[in-house]
């Protein structure tokens, strides 16, 4: 689709940001030349420096995924490199990739060589002196059930695979190390895990450690020591490169305690399980400065005080227990909770028996994240210098019995990923986090963060009014960033952070940009005001005695388009505020189908559109598979997706700009390893449906949009990356400057007529659309289309140097223009104000857009005539005047003007 593509030349610019990096989940470096050294993203691709960090440059854009799980150069031959793609972490955003490539000229060129099942690989290791001999270890598919997990090994290179290590198909291999003085010792860390969209375990008792000593033809459990329970969840491995005997396991181990709180006798206060058998009358005796201290102490609402909540007992409203169970399981609050989390055992017989070397609890290490890290990291000279990777950094120095951070300095991101010690200096360490790159050259006491490659991963964008405007959105845990549209990275207009956690949705208010909606994860939205500082928490609450509210980790919040004080957000319920969010009603029942929850928030709203032709007209999409509309503000809610696939994430609704009966919506099956494309159109408010699929290729569907000038032109963003429909999605063009990293959200800016999008990998890009506007759709067979160029300044030093080892000022006209017709000899003449051709250039004639350069040079005629068989007639710079473009194509020609000042 990259080839045959319209837009395949189309200018699409990045605006960065760059400033707060990505997650980064592997780094490996040249053994010949420590300036050398990879950086593999989430979902951004590979990247590649040559000069020790000063710049980098992607090396695997337009392959079959840019989600990374490993990389790792051939130990003989620095210029072999395997790459496997799906990402070896199990987050909200981890996507799946497509098999395992190599590349043998330092990732110039790459080879897909198979494997193309397995979904997520968690690590690639290569023999030391066979670059041919490979062993890829693959957790395998992140919300299913699959056989494609565990170890695979070739010898090869990778033209043939044998599975030689396989669990079950819900347990697959998360890491493998290799001894490195005898490569036919190899050891594995069996993980076992389900996921679904409601719930996730990250342990059982698949997860252990097999060893092999036959080049992993064969393997058998080595657990000597080391605990064999359904409660282990994520393993990390490392061995000593040292002293190989030597072996480090990091354990999230998932065990739960429970103690019951001791009650404090001497407090009268009141506690919430007080509350649990309490009857009506006792609650109604109770002392009101000592109920109204507890209602504010346990944070219930504002609104709840100790005569409200009597009135409201006295009546009926509610009963004793609903205070109780207002934050959850009145139960749960009885117990002290305690998982113990993150442990290191330690082996000095090459991983035979097995020994837990913390001399203490690791607390804060994983919180309940444990899924989500895991590597612990040997100094190559010192088997007691440990590295283990949770929120924090930590090191020990005794062999893994003490741990003091080792992140404080130089403002390291939490959530470290990935880490390489230089073998011969391992003072030099580089580290990878959900904030990117860090280098340290004194053994992790100070860092300095290296964030120069635009790698966001943007969950939503959105922009304001101001000239030039400002592009927001919401980024996987690097907050909520703004930055102007004109940004160039690395270079000029820097970022501003403007809120924290889990970036979401983002919605300033179009009349006052300082005027901010925004927030983290899970629904928790602020009003905030730039330009002032203050902040003011807005989502709302439920009512006691009402179930308590869903937020979906992405939960919108959208502004009214016919009057921005209105706001909505969507819990299981679609709330409005007519006052900015200072109080909420809600507009709606449950728009879900209220499935059992897991420990994940589920049956939420997913997304919701306001119509811009008429207040009131609303849809609300929810993650298991609803869709609804209302006519009449809340009045009444129809269920609308009867006639759509069940069940399905509804990822993306808009209410069109042109016709009142218009919507479009996407659904997503990523969350059941669905990888089919879901994308219709209805024109009748959601009774019928139609497919908008064309010819896009399956992959899951994060959002569609129309413009909001051309009915006609149509964008989507998927998994995989940026597509534009001219023809009301009969036909889909990939737009090839955008890298094909998932698409997550996009919007058109009405003045401008420019396309943000987000990525979620490689930042935001801009494209203007106004030439998309003309073309779409009854242009697109026109044998060619010119749109007008910027017009110049003339100056008399066109074609000097400034001084001898400079470069000389030439000056360039770019005019874009549109082929539907193909032609081998299409032309652009360049006409004087009198209509006389006075430079004649060759073309592209290739169906699609493209950029004729005009270098400003026309034909010197001079004063005599030209001798016949004189040469190419001589040149020279255009002169100050009014010109004119002319493009023709056999009998079709289009025109436009250009003034040289």
């Amino acid at each position: 689709m990259s080839e045959t593509s319209l837009l395949k030349n189309y200018h699409v610019r990045s605006i960065g940001p760059v400033v707060q990096g990505a997650r980064i989940t592997d780094i490996d470096v040249s053994s010949k030349d420590i300036n050398t050294y990879y950086v593999a993203y989430a979902s951004g691709g590979v990247f590649k420096t040559t000069n020790n960090g000063v710049s980098f440059k992607p090396i695997f854009d337009n392959q079959g995924a840019l989600t990374i799980g490993d990389i790792t150069l051939a130990p003989s031959d620095d210029q072999i490199i395997y790459v496997g793609t799906g990402e070896k972490n199990s987050s909200r955003s981890s996507y799946a990739g497509s098999g395992v490539y190599r590349s043998d000229d330092a990732g110039k060129t790459w080879k897909q060589i198979g494997l193309d099942d397995i979904q997520h690989t968690s690590r690639i290791i290569v023999h030391p002196t066979d670059p041919n001999t490979v062993w890829v270890a693959s957790i395998g598919s992140l919300y299913s059930k699959n056989k494609a997990r565990g170890v695979y090994k070739s010898t090869d290179g990778g033209a043939n695979w044998e599975k030689t290590l396989y669990i079950s198909d819900s347990t697959g291999v998360i890491d493998l190390v290799i001894n490195p003085q005898d490569p036919n010792q190899l050891w594995a860390a069996s993980w076992e895990r389900t996921r679904s969209a409601w719930n996730f375990k990250g342990n059982g008792p698949g997860s252990a450690i097999y060893r092999s000593d036959d080049g992993g033809a064969t393997w058998k459990k080595s657990m000597d020591g080391f605990p064999e329970s359904q409660y282990n969840g994520r393993i990390g491995l490392d061995i000593a490169k040292s002293s190989p005997n030597i072996m480090y396991a990091f354990l999230d181990n998932q065990y739960e305690t429970k103690e019951e709180k001791k009650p404090d006798e001497k407090s009268d206060k009141l506690k919430i399980t007080d509350f649990q058998n309490m009857t009506k009358e006792t609650l109604l005796g109770l002392n009101d400065k000592k109920l109204g201290e507890f209602l504010k102490e346990n944070r219930y609402p504002n609104k709840y005080n100790s005569r409200l909540v009597k009135k409201d007992i006295r009546t009926g409203k509610y009963e004793p227990k609903d205070l109780a169970n207002y934050f959850g399981n009145a139960n749960n609050a009885l117990f002290n909770t305690k998982i113990k989390g993150a442990e290191v055992y330690r082996s000095e017989d090459y991983g035979k028996s097995w020994k837990k070397v913390n001399s203490y609890d690791l607390e804060g290490v994983y919180f309940t994240y444990g899924y989500y890290f895991g590597e612990v990291r040997i100094s190559p000279k010192n088997p007691d210098v440990i590295y283990i990777q949770g929120v924090p950094l930590l090191k020990s120095t005794d062999g893994g019995k003490t741990y003091a951070r080792t992140d404080t300095i130089g403002g390291v991101h939490s959530d470290q990923q990935s880490m390489w010690i230089n073998p011969d200096n391992p003072k030099h360490i580089l580290l990878g986090n959900d904030g990117g790159l860090y280098v340290s050259y004194d053994e992790g006491a100070e860092w300095e963060h290296i964030n120069n490659a635009s790698v966001g991963q943007f969950y939503t964008v959105n922009f304001d009014m101001e000239k030039p405007y400002n592009v927001y959105g919401g980024l996987q845990d690097n907050g909520t960033l703004v930055g102007s549209s004109r940004s160039i990275p690395n270079w000029t207009k820097k970022w501003e952070r403007i809120f924290g956690g889990d970036g979401m949705y983002v919605a300033p208010d179009p009349r006052n940009s300082d005027i901010v909606f925004t927030g983290f994860q899970f629904g928790n939205y602020y009003r905030i005001n730039r330009s002032t500082g203050q902040r003011k928490y807005v989502t709302p609450s439920h009512d006691i005695g009402e179930p308590k509210l869903r937020y979906n980790w992405r939960t919108p919040i959208i502004l009214s388009k016919h009057n921005a004080d209105i706001v909505y957000i969507g819990a299981q319920r679609l709330y409005r505020s007519f006052d900015q969010g200072n109080n909420w009603q809600a507009i709606s029942g449950d728009l879900t189908k209220d499935k059992p929850q897991g420990n994940v928030p589920y049956s939420t709203i997913s997304c919701v559109s306001e119509s811009p032709l008429k207040f009131g007209l609303i849809y609300a999409g929810t993650d298991d598979g609803n869709l609804q509309v209302t006519k009449n503000s809340g009045g009444n809610w129809e269920l609308i997706s009867t006639n759509l696939p069940k069940d399905l994430w509804v990822s993306s609704v808009m209410a069109s700009s042109h016709d009142e009966g218009t919507v479009f919506v996407s659904l997503t099956g990523y969350r059941l390893d669905d990888f089919r494309t879901y994308v219709y159109e209805s024109n009748d408010y959601g009774k019928t449906w139609r497919s908008l699929k064309g010819d896009l290729p399956d992959e899951p569907i994060n959002v569609i949009i129309q413009d909001p000038v051309s009915p006609d032109l149509l964008y989507c963003g998927t998994d995989h990356g940026t597509y534009v429909s001219f023809n009301h999605g009969a036909n889909w063009n990939h737009v090839t400057n955008v890298p094909n990293v998932a698409s997550y959200d996009m919007i058109v800016h009405p003045r401008e007529n420019e396309l943000v999008i987000g990525t979620h990998g490689r930042s935001i890009y801009v494209m203007d659309v106004k030439p998309l506007q003309k073309l779409a759709a009854n242009n697109l067979n026109k044998g060619v289309m010119a749109f007008k160029p910027n017009d110049l300044r003339y100056s008399d030093r066109w074609g000097e140097r400034r001084n001898p080892y400079s470069k000389p000022f030439d000056p360039k006209v770019s005019t874009l223009y549109y082929v539907g017709k193909e032609s081998n000899n299409l032309e652009a003449l360049i006409l004087d104000k009198d209509n006389k051709e006075v430079r004649r250039l060759k073309a592209n004639g290739t169906p699609g857009f493209h950029t004729l350069d005009w270098d400003v040079k026309i034909t010197d005629q001079g004063t005599g005539k030209r001798k016949k068989g004189a040469g190419p007639a001589k040149m020279k710079y255009a002169e100050k005047g009014n010109y004119k473009i002319k493009f023709v194509n056999g009998n079709d020609t289009s025109e436009v003007k250009l003034e040289i000042k």
